[in-house]
Formats: C-alpha cells, sequence, structure tokens
C-alpha cells in the first residue's frame, strides 16, 4: 500500500459498514504518516487495477496492530481477506513482531466471526481503555 491508494482506500472504507473513521487518524495527512512509520506491514489487494480489499498494520516493537480490514463486499468469501492477514502477520515475524492485536466493535457481528475464524483469541479479562489527546480528531462515521 501507498499514499497513492488513499482515494480509493478511504472510499472503500468509507462505504463498509462497521468501520469507524477518524477525521485526523484516517486523513490523507495521518494515513501519510501511519505508511511512513510502517512501510512493510500494510497492504491492498488489486483486481484488474482494482482496490477490492485493504489491511491497516502497524507495530510498536512489541506489538502489531490491525486496523480497518475491508474486502469489498462482492469479492468476500473468497479468501482475500485471510491472505492480507497471512502477509501482516508474515511481515511482522519478519520485522521480530511475535504478537498482533485488532479492536472490534461488540456489534460487529461479520467482523468478529472473522477475526475468530483466523484464530485471533477474545480476552475477556481486558477492558480496552482510550485516552483522546485531542477533540479535533472526531468520529466520522460508524
Amino acid at each position: 500500500m501507498t499514499i497513492h491508494d488513499y482515494d480509493k482506500i478511504y472510499q472503500i472504507w468509507y462505504e463498509t459498514k462497521g468501520i469507524s473513521l477518524r477525521v485526523l487518524d484516517d486523513s490523507k495527512e495521518g494515513t501519510d504518516r501511519f505508511l511512513r512509520r510502517n512501510p512493510t506491514t500494510n497492504f491492498v489487494c488489486e483486481i484488474e487495477n482494482e482496490i477490492i480489499a485493504v489491511i491497516l498494520c502497524g507495530h510498536d516493537g512489541r506489538k502489531g496492530f490491525i486496523y480497518h480490514t475491508v474486502v469489498v463486499e462482492k469479492h468476500r468469501n473468497k479468501g482475500i481477506g485471510k491472505k492480507l492477514v497471512e502477509e501482516v502477520c508474515k511481515a511482522l515475524d519478519a520485522e521480530g513482531i511475535s504478537k498482533v492485536a485488532i479492536v472490534v466493535y461488540s456489534d460487529n457481528d461479520a467482523g468478529k466471526i472473522f477475526w475468530d475464524n483466523l484464530d485471533f483469541k477474545h480476552l475477556s479479562n481486558l477492558d480496552y481503555k482510550v485516552r483522546y489527546l485531542t477533540d479535533k480528531n472526531i468520529l466520522l462515521k460508524y
């Protein structure tokens, strides 16, 4: 994935139910910053020069974190999402990262099934907490 893919990727994110987008994080500038920090762990899948799937992933040196994994609806259930996750895991492993995490909204049933089928485990002993450092990064869509 490169920043040149941004407009197509953003459109896919925006049109997908269950994806949340934030003004700063998911802007072109925010995505460019993320891709520059994580140049080897983000992928798109194309068919005939059309992006039909995307996975955004980065790491902090200890743990990988997957964001915004989407396969366009008409291309789902063909193993594309699984292949993207496998590629991300290989890329993280190559960088010495031994675990990867994902946050799935509790009402995103399709997402929960997808990640469960890829052996991602629900950790019931954790509470996910966030502290927002600015009020400018508002939620555009969920």
